[in-house]
Parts: C-alpha cells; structure tokens; sequence
C-alpha cells in the first residue's frame, strides 16, 4: 500500500477522504492544512480565483515532495491534493494532511509540503476582480 496520495482535480476537494488515507494506528499526530480561497488580496476585494496546472509535471513534483517529507521528517503518510478551474470564496484550493508517529513531525512536514509545493509545483493561480483580473504568479 502507497503512503502517498497525489491529487489534481476539477472536482470539490475533500479533507475527509485525505484524513481517511493518513490514518494509521502507528500515529499519534495528524496535522491538515486547507487552503481557502479568501475574498480580498491587500489592496482589492476578489470575486473568485482560477487554478492553471502543467498537470503531469505538477503532479511529478507533488510526489517528489511528498517523498522528500517521508524521508526527511519521518512520517507514515502524506495526502497532497489540489483544484485546478474556477473556484469560489470558500472553496478549498490545496489540502495537505500528514501522519506521524509523533506531532512535530507532523507539523514540519506540513509546512514543508505547502511552502515548497507553493515555490516548486507549476500550478498558476490567476484573481478576478470587478474590475479585472491578473495572474498572481508566473503566467502558465
């Protein structure tokens, strides 16, 4: 059985289905980060947000995190999902749930996963305004 689950999808994402995979008797800590999207950047009230992926090499790039968070912080499991479309305020763009025997490992390797997933993974989100919109990373 895998300890990984690698997820791009248009589909609604679901934490439960994460928490479900991560779960194992050996752990005693598992930590979740959800990603929402929020409804303003600093200088402007957004109206939705639009997920691009380069989905084969997202995807590579996603397992090659999750490996390196295995090894590095001695976790069981790692879940690393994320939407690509149109989303709403309120949807859940990233999900990343991760168990371990012991909750600091846990946490370190979350955080792990979201920063480098953020710098590393070729997935562009782009922010519509009601006046506009503009791409807030790299153009895909």
């Amino acid at each position: 059985m895998s300890n990984t689950s690698i997820k791009i999808t248009s589909e609604k994402l679901n934490l439960d289905k994460c928490y479900e995979f991560v779960t194992d008797d050996s752990c005693g800590g598992i930590v979740a980060f959800v990603g929402t999207v929020r409804n303003s950047t600093q200088k402007k009230e957004v109206i939705q947000l639009e997920f691009s992926t380069y989905q084969t090499m997202a995807i590579k790039e996603m397992q090659y995190i999750a490996e390196v968070a295995l090894k590095k912080f001695s976790i069981k499991k790692i879940a690393i999902h994320h939407a690509e479309g149109m989303l709403q305020i309120g949807d859940i763009p990233v999900i990343i749930v991760v168990s371990a025997p012991h909750r600091k490992a846990a946490f370190e390797a979350c955080e792990f996963a979201i920063d480098t997933l953020k710098e590393t993974v070729p997935i562009w989100k782009k922010e519509h305004f009601s006046d506009g919109e503009v791409w807030v990373n790299a153009h895909p």
